[in-house]
């Protein structure tokens, strides 16, 4: 068995509570859906400031599903903003772990509205990891980001190896970083970061002005829309499913390998595929995905 296997069924015979933000949003859901089906109990803090509820109703439906079990009693909603102190304090009350995910994402909207990004990705985070340490949690992880690397061009992007900040997200995930280690060497405190690039997966939300590109490119391709791609498309990124994110996430939230914690680590697929490649694979999976449905529906 695999580590990420063996602490799967750890899990199921040993319940714990866990604390998801963001956790009607994209991310946040799916770690609310795994850890029910892991027999864990979850509150989850969310504002709705850009999640939805729908996310949460489908991921408790889909963990019910995969157990054949009523999980929703395992799960308490805490409708409050990170950015209210009182709140992340309410949130944290009887936690064993952290999962803090909860944030305005997105670099242009960042470059819109670097205020309101501020309060929420820097303030908001100070709020949780101060309310987590008060509450005696036994680990923080927290979302960081790719962007950290900012104008640092080499390949492959390491860890201790970052640039300047090229947008006010950025910024702010830098200061995240540097707030965790702070509260690390000041506090003793357990955090783990995980610096996300470009996660894809089921209930990604393809709408709105900030939308991620595979969800936009699959639901124009969906609806024989047209899609646009800047400059040549031969731009590439690092793409990562979401399973695997979930994965890292409790992984980095239940090692007992002291010397993991206080750090940053990649969540990556290790592989850049280009734009122009990407939707040439998602036109091909969905064409491949339609001729086989119709074959299915003709020999009913």
């Amino acid at each position: 068995m695999t580590k990420y296997e063996q602490l799967q069924e750890h899990l199921k015979g040993n319940q714990n509570t866990w604390l998801v933000t963001g956790v009607a949003g994209f991310i946040g859901s799916n770690l609310l859906e795994k850890l029910l089906i892991l027999n864990q109990k979850v509150v989850g803090l969310d504002n709705f400031d850009t999640g939805h509820q729908y996310n949460i109703d489908q991921a408790i439906e889909d963990a019910n599903e995969a157990t054949g079990k009523d999980l929703s009693n395992n799960f308490r909603f805490v409708n409050g903003d990170i950015r209210e102190l009182e709140d992340c304090q309410k949130a944290c009350s009887g936690v064993d772990y952290v999962l803090h995910q909860a944030a305005l994402g997105s670099v242009p909207r960042s470059i819109e509205d670097p205020i309101n990004t501020n309060r929420a990705n820097i303030d908001g985070f100070l709020n949780m990891l101060a309310a987590s340490k008060d509450a005696n949690v036994q680990r923080f992880v927290y979302a960081a980001s790719s962007s950290t690397y900012g104008d640092h061009l080499d390949l492959p992007k390491v860890e201790d190896k970052i640039g300047n900040p090229l947008s006010p997200y950025a910024v702010t995930k830098v200061v995240n970083e540097l707030y965790a280690q702070v509260f690390a060497k000041t506090y003793g405190f357990k955090t783990i970061g995980l610096r996300y690039f470009n996660i894809f997966g089921k209930r990604q939300d393809p709408n709105g002005a900030y939308a991620a590109v595979i969800p936009k490119w699959v639901a124009a391709v969906l609806n024989k829309e047209n899609v646009f791609i800047n400059g040549d498309g031969e731009t590439s990124r690092d793409f990562c499913y979401i399973d695997n994110t979930v994965q890292m996430n409790l992984l980095a939230a239940t090692t007992d390998n002291n010397e993991a914690t206080d750090q940053v680590y990649n969540v990556a697929l290790n592989d850049r595929t280009s734009l122009n490649k990407l939707y040439q694979m998602i036109e091909d999976r969905l064409i491949q995905r339609n001729t086989r449905t119709r074959k299915e529906r003709a020999n009913l």
